[in-house]
């Protein structure tokens, strides 16, 4: 699916500069799984997002398939071959149900995840002293197949360098600490942290996205005060708000909220 690899790991494909937003559909397939009925339709919301203006699609596909399915996975990519600007991004974990995935559908980015089969949703970074060794042969894997690898982690900058050298290209931020803080006293230190994680990040030579408890009260803060995102991914919120708003009017919400704190006036 993807013959084209990011000539500059920190760089979006083509959104002038602007953090790109990811829509990851996950709590719709959820909720479908939750009736035999088929029905909200995952393929046609994510169609909805991309003519809303998404930048991109993420799934996190689970072992016990609770949420999105293997044959989401190839229903979707097999949507995005039709918006060729936009970017098809798989999350979980290399060393559970991942790594074929991402092998048949070759999409333009993997996000390695350290989650457990049985984690309710993600809740922490890799820990890359223990598990580098064994993350750099899939990662070397991936880029053969012209696969960009970003790797989910804590807003540690020390890390950075350590991701960098087991071959990854970007880094996610996991970000559900600044969202708990976000307006509270203690939030000011936590958010300089996870922009000196972002300097760490971009001064060794990788790009930065963000994901995990993102919404719309609280994204803009993030993108003024964290430099150089280039994608954030964002998915619990989005469902949420398109229950009030629709899908399309909340994707364009929330590119106005990334306009919004990227704008130089």
């Amino acid at each position: 699916m993807n013959p084209l690899v990011a000539p500059e790991a920190g760089q979006g494909r083509a959104h002038g500069g602007l953090t790109a937003l990811s829509v990851n559909v996950n709590r719709i397939a959820l909720l479908r799984n939750s009736r035999p009925v088929g029905i909200p339709d995952v393929v046609r919301l994510a169609t909805q997002a991309l003519q809303a203006g998404a930048d991109g699609i993420t799934v996190h596909p689970r072992p016990d398939a609770r949420h999105i399915t293997a044959k989401d996975v190839c229903d979707l990519a097999a949507l995005l071959v039709q918006w060729p600007m936009a970017e098809y991004n798989i999350e979980g974990n290399p060393f559970h149900n991942l790594m074929p995935l991402v092998r048949e559908v070759r999409p333009h980015q993997a996000t390695f995840v350290p989650d457990s089969v049985e984690q309710a949703t993600s809740d922490h970074g890799w820990d890359l002293t223990r598990d580098g060794a064994r993350l750099r042969p899939l990662i070397d894997e991936l880029h053969g197949l012209g696969v960009r690898v970003s790797l989910f982690m804590d807003p540690d900058p020390a890390a950075m360098a350590l991701a960098r050298e087991v071959g990854a290209d970007r880094v996610e931020l996991y970000t559900e600490a600044y969202a708990r803080a976000h307006g509270r006293p203690e939030g000011v230190a936590l958010t300089e942290r996870y922009a000196q994680a972002a300097r760490a990040a971009h001064a060794v030579g990788l790009g930065v996205n963000a994901g995990h408890d993102l919404n719309r009260d609280n994204l803009g803060d993030f993108l003024r005060a964290v430099p150089g995102v280039a994608e954030v991914s964002i998915g619990h919120a989005i469902a949420a708000d398109a229950l009030e708003l629709g899908m399309a009017e909340t994707v364009r919400a929330y590119q106005r909220c990334i306009r919004q704190s990227q704008d130089p006036r």
